[in-house]
């Protein structure tokens, strides 16, 4: 339902660290219409190009605070995403993408806020990759982009 507004405009861009470019970045809207607390954002299926990105590869920087890992987020719990906040997606890709046009596939891993489910103990204990995740979001959005 949201899946066009997963991203903002004219985000995706690449990124520097230490005067290098680290990789790339686009800025994120959550895909629930009522927000949720970080702790449960587990991570995104990122795809540019075909080329998939694991979630070791990236940071999630919202709320004003420095980029974080997802294990970091993982223990935000009082922190909360609202709806109308984007956050930034950063992608650790050393040299970064070409300038030009690019396919970005994206879904995000987001844990039920609606109770306590049977599955939800293993999935604290072993989070499953994002596109693993059932939940709202069932395919990997498209969108074309450009550096």
């Amino acid at each position: 339902m949201f899946d066009a507004y997963l991203i903002k405009d004219g985000s995706f861009q690449n990124y520097e660290e230490n005067g290098e470019v680290a990789g790339f970045k686009v800025d994120v809207h959550i895909g629930e219409y009522r927000g949720c607390f970080l702790s449960l954002v587990r991570g995104y299926y990122v795809e540019v190009d075909g080329v998939e990105y694991p979630l070791e590869a990236q940071k999630f920087e919202i709320n004003n605070k420095a980029p974080r890992t997802f294990d970091e987020i993982a223990k935000a719990a009082w922190e909360h995403w609202d709806y109308d906040d984007y956050a930034t997606l950063y992608v650790a890709c050393p040299g970064g993408l070409a300038k030009g046009k690019h396919r970005l596939g994206l879904m995000q891993g987001l844990m039920t806020q609606y109770g306590w489910q049977a599955h939800d103990q293993e999935w604290i204990d072993n989070t499953p990759l994002p596109r693993e995740m059932a939940g709202k979001q069932q395919e990997v959005y498209y969108f074309d982009v450009e550096i």
